[in-house]
């Protein structure tokens, strides 16, 4: 069944923490964030992926910024992924297609991160058709389903990761897990977390771990800088304790 992940004592994690690491969801501009970037090449870094969101997507025009950060994020051996938004099912499959060509032909993106992606049975078909085409346009593409919270189980068959949360460390302390999940290994979800406070961050990587994601990003900014509320806030900048998280995790085992 579903279970509860208590915010108390530490208990022992099980043998799947060695695999934890960064699924990156996108900082802001290398012109804007060039710190954020370029840690990410940092040697020993645990990082699985991260996504490359030029303007909304790839932008109108290689940009030779995005570009370079892209390349040295490959050249490192990182997955870097190219941002489509689904508009939870609304966008024209021929935009969708549109952008990923772009991606390819300006970035050499090694996959996609299809955000907002549907989350219910009847969107199936629509992400289907476009899952295989991507994986048409390019062989070996590595793929994750952006949706932020637990899907039908029908979309693991369509992608190598699921985001099944996405949000705020209030609502993460205390979700539970879809009893589908307990079938498939840790490398198959990942969880992204903002506003994680510095002294509660081995309690959220204990909450990963026993949720089975093996793939996580907490930081402790929020979606509310300054009193304003921003979704793509918590994201755009290095966390905090950045340093911290990256050596609790330790370095990354090349496969």
């Amino acid at each position: 069944m579903s279970h509860l992940i208590p915010a108390g004592p530490s208990q022992d994690a099980p043998a799947t923490a060695d695999r934890l690491g960064f699924g990156v969801p996108g900082y802001a501009h290398p012109l804007v964030a060039p710190t954020e970037w370029a840690e990410l090449t940092r040697p020993g870094t645990p990082l699985h992926w991260a996504v490359l969101n030029v303007s909304r997507g790839p932008g109108t025009s290689r940009d030779p910024h995005c570009l370079t950060a892209a390349s040295r994020l490959r050249a490192t051996g990182v997955r870097v992924l190219g941002h489509l938004d689904l508009r939870c099912g609304t966008r024209p499959f021929g935009e969708l297609i549109s952008d990923a060509n772009h991606f390819l032909d300006w970035y050499q993106v090694d996959g996609f991160c299809l955000d907002r992606c549907p989350v219910d049975r009847p969107g199936l078909p629509d992400v289907r058709r476009t899952v295989a085409t991507l994986r048409a346009l390019l062989g070996g593409a590595y793929l994750v389903l952006g949706q932020g919270i637990h899907p039908h189980e029908g979309y693991m068959e369509l992608a190598d990761q699921l985001v099944t949360f996405r949000g705020s460390w209030a609502d993460y302390r205390w979700s539970q897990v879809a009893e589908w999940t307990a079938g498939y290994p840790p490398e198959r979800f990942c969880h992204q977390v903002h506003g994680v406070p510095r002294r509660h961050l081995e309690e959220a990587l204990r909450i990963a771990r026993w949720q089975g994601a093996g793939t996580i990003y907490f930081t402790d900014r929020t979606a509310h800088p300054e009193g304003r509320t921003c979704a793509d806030a918590p994201w755009k900048a290095l966390p905090g304790y950045w340093d911290e998280i990256v050596s609790r995790l330790g370095p990354r085992v090349m496969e």
